[in-house]
């Protein structure tokens, strides 16, 4: 059988890491999954183990000056620790424009799988993604036919629970981890932690969207379990300041409360009604 190979030649998977060079798991699933696209290791000049990632991926690796792209975003605070991943996620629309690309899909390091959640049916069932250059060329096929800033796919941790509510919404408004982007369509990460929800919450007040597909999933190593990356961060500062930067942001729909059942912990909870213009259905136009 003849192996289908991606349509879409202007695009490319940026897999943003930092820390692990010998231990970059998205790369080894993509190949896994079947991806044959384009593939770049996308680091900053301020890793000290940038020269085993050359090592590792030769011309595939490509390095961007950190503290230069800290001076083009709101980072929303004065600090002077660079350990997080919005710098790279900032840099990665340079990178394409130089690179000749129109789109990308932003990956971190650490997804060990890439899942279907149902069958043809809408029967909830998850099993590997095996084709997925497939998929990223379905997916860019949407992308460009609707006016969104980013979509993305879904977390299976977005499934604890049951599947009856991401069922009946399809899409969703919040945007994390799997970012498929555009130079034609550029917009900024804010915030130093926590921008994917500073992001998608800020923007989409605006009038901007941002949507997650349910039908798709990606399985990823816990974050404080994982050396490298931004584990080191979130260990310093904890969950409630990660949250809050999200609150400072968008302080009219996005809050702070416990989340979990065993081992609890604060987390931001976003207030969607007051977070995205509601747009009213034309059957109740006065005429």
């Amino acid at each position: 059988m003849q192996k289908i190979m991606m349509k879409n030649k202007d695009f490319a998977a940026f897999i943003l890491t930092h820390g692990r060079p010998d231990n970059v798991i998205t790369y080894k699933s993509l190949l896994k999954s079947g991806y044959t696209g384009k593939i770049y290791i996308i680091i900053d000049n301020e890793d000290k183990t940038a020269k085993q990632y050359y090592k590792n991926f030769g011309d595939k690796v490509i390095m961007f000056d950190k503290l230069a792209i800290s001076k083009t975003f709101d980072q929303a605070d004065n600090f002077d620790d660079r350990r997080a991943i919005v710098y790279a996620r900032n840099a990665c629309f340079d990178i394409a424009n130089d690179l000749g690309l129109k789109y990308f899909i932003q990956l971190d390091d650490d997804y060990y799988e890439f899942n279907y959640k149902y069958e043809a049916d809408l029967t909830y069932r998850q099993h590997r993604i095996k084709n997925i250059d497939s998929i990223f060329d379905i997916m860019l096929q949407y992308y460009k036919s609707i006016n969104v800033k980013s979509i993305a796919m879904a977390q299976c941790g977005d499934f604890i629970g049951g599947d009856n509510e991401v069922k009946k919404l399809k899409l969703k408004r919040k945007c994390m981890n799997t970012f498929i982007c555009s130079t034609e369509r550029p917009f900024q990460f804010l915030g130093r932690i926590n921008e994917d929800v500073n992001t998608y919450t800020n923007y989409q007040s605006k009038g901007s969207v941002f949507l997650t597909i349910y039908n798709l999933a990606i399985n990823q190593l816990s974050t404080q379990s994982n050396d490298g990356g931004m584990t080191d961060i979130y260990m310093d500062s904890g969950t409630y300041i990660k949250s809050f930067y999200s609150v400072m942001f968008q302080p009219s729909s996005v809050l702070i409360r416990p989340m979990g059942v065993i081992n609890r912990r604060l987390h931001h909870s976003v207030k969607w009604k007051n977070t995205v213009p509601v747009i009213l259905n034309e059957e109740h136009k006065k005429v």
